[in-house]
């Protein structure tokens, strides 16, 4: 089976902590548990308003866990500096408006081309692996080439949504355009990630096309845990990524 790394977002354990202050829930606990769970990764969005993910949680992961951190980031002077100083493995370069309640949509790429080069090349020379979050379109997968950066994330929020409204035609659209997009990073040779929306019903799809190599879940993950908890929403997930992958590669030797 060909591998599929599950990379887990521990934004919303501090949502929940910073709704009444204080340091519980602890999203450095989470990222262990996260990591006992079967998580290959941990990702935090440092947002500018920081309104989930603090300065602090970001010190903390960097120093306390083993797996590699994810840093999402808008591609900003200020979040720039905090990437090159903290070093973590990865920096996903979001787009961000302080008015939305998550990330909305990928970065636009090819137009923001000349404003993303001088962040990409900063982080690309301290060897931090830069990742950018977008669209499942041709376009804005040549620009994230053009730009250097070596690992593309298409955004699946549009699929996700459809799948929520039962819209069959738009299900199968965005699901074609994820797949290609997928084909098309890798033939500029991409590593090519994919997340937002994701949970235990749509998890499939995704996970079952090959040329995909990482998807990063988090606020399901976190709702789930209500109900499970964290290690064994984690669990089923990763399960679910597993079966699905392994039965797309027993597909494509049959």
């Amino acid at each position: 089976m060909s591998g599929l790394r599950l990379g887990v977002n521990i934004d919303h354990v501090a949502t929940i902590r910073n709704a009444r202050g204080g340091t519980h829930p602890d999203p450095v606990r989470a990222a262990r548990m996260a990591q006992q769970a079967g998580a290959d990764g941990i990702t935090a969005h440092l947002r500018e308003d920081r309104r989930h993910i603090s300065d602090r949680d970001i010190e903390r992961l960097s120093r306390e866990i083993s797996l590699p951190l994810n840093l999402e980031m808008a591609p900003t002077a200020e979040m720039r500096d905090i990437a090159l100083r903290h070093r973590p493995h990865a920096a996903c370069m979001v787009p961000e408006r302080r008015e939305e309640r998550t990330t909305e949509g990928g970065i636009d790429a090819a137009g923001q081309h000349d404003r993303l080069l001088e962040t990409v090349r900063a982080l690309g020379l301290a060897q931090i692996r830069v990742s950018l979050f977008i669209e499942p379109d041709r376009r804005q997968i040549e620009a994230a080439r053009s730009l250097g950066a070596p690992v593309i994330e298409l955004h699946t929020g549009a699929w996700c949504e459809a799948a929520a409204r039962g819209d069959s035609v738009e299900y199968d659209r965005q699901l074609d355009l994820i797949r290609q997009a997928a084909k098309f990073g890798i033939s500029l040779g991409l590593e090519v990630h994919a997340g937002h929306g994701l949970g235990y019903d749509t998890v499939g799809p995704i996970a079952a096309i090959a040329e995909i190599a990482e998807l990063n879940i988090g606020h399901f993950l976190v709702g789930e845990a209500i109900f499970s908890g964290l290690d064994a929403a984690i669990r089923r997930m990763r399960s679910l990524m597993n079966e699905a992958r392994a039965k797309s590669d027993r597909r494509s030797t049959a």
